[in-house]
């Protein structure tokens, strides 16, 4: 589920939709939280899809560690790539906000951590990276780590509407990684190993 301060809207023609703020959401917010509604699929299942599902599903839903397709319910599916993106996941099925981000701003997630099937070129910004692979989880995965752990004492300090979606298991890991009774998995576990496509 998306954070309820969000609505879709048209960001430009080569980015179609995107997810923008209709409130602030500040740095250390959970903005995304995998819960019961959002729609799970074996990674052998799509092989059955006709050709046109399976490219939307392709293009709408992202791999987790273990190669399930994860196709979001609500307009989380519709959250675009950068490589400045102001939004990370964690190992524990959620994103949080790296940076403050205001009213109208768009919502970003960094595909590199999504297992894509195959890389693709997005629009330049202006950094080092042009490309997304799918193995970028292995390459940037210290540089993620380095920005989110020092983000989960924040988050018992900021008003979390997604909290209650998390199960106790990890509201509770929340609690020891942010005082220091445990280390916060890497975002190296989101990574799912290379194989050839299925869809």
């Amino acid at each position: 589920m998306i954070h309820p301060d969000t609505k879709l809207e048209w960001i430009n023609d080569k980015k179609g939709f995107g997810v923008v703020a209709t409130k602030v959401i500040t740095k250390g917010t959970i903005t995304w939280v995998q819960d019961e509604l959002d729609i799970v699929f074996s990674p052998e299942e799509p092989e059955n899809f006709k050709p046109m599902t399976r490219e939307l599903l392709e293009k709408y839903s992202f791999r987790n560690s273990a190669g399930e397709y994860i196709l979001c319910w609500d307009v989380a599916k519709y959250i675009n790539h950068s490589f400045k993106a102001n939004c990370l996941s964690t190992a524990y099925n959620f994103e949080i906000a790296i940076k403050n981000i205001q009213i109208g701003e768009e919502l970003t997630d960094d595909y590199g951590y999504l297992n894509l099937t195959e890389s693709f070129v997005p629009e330049d910004e202006g950094v080092g990276r042009k490309v997304v692979f799918p193995d970028d989880i292995l390459k940037y995965y210290q540089q993620w780590d380095n920005v989110l752990e020092p983000l989960f004492p924040e988050i018992s300090k900021l008003d979390q509407p997604l909290f209650e979606l998390l199960s106790p298991e990890v509201q509770n890991d929340i609690e020891k990684v942010a005082s220091g009774k445990k280390t916060m998995p890497s975002t190296k576990n989101l990574y799912f190993k290379p194989e050839k496509s299925r869809i």
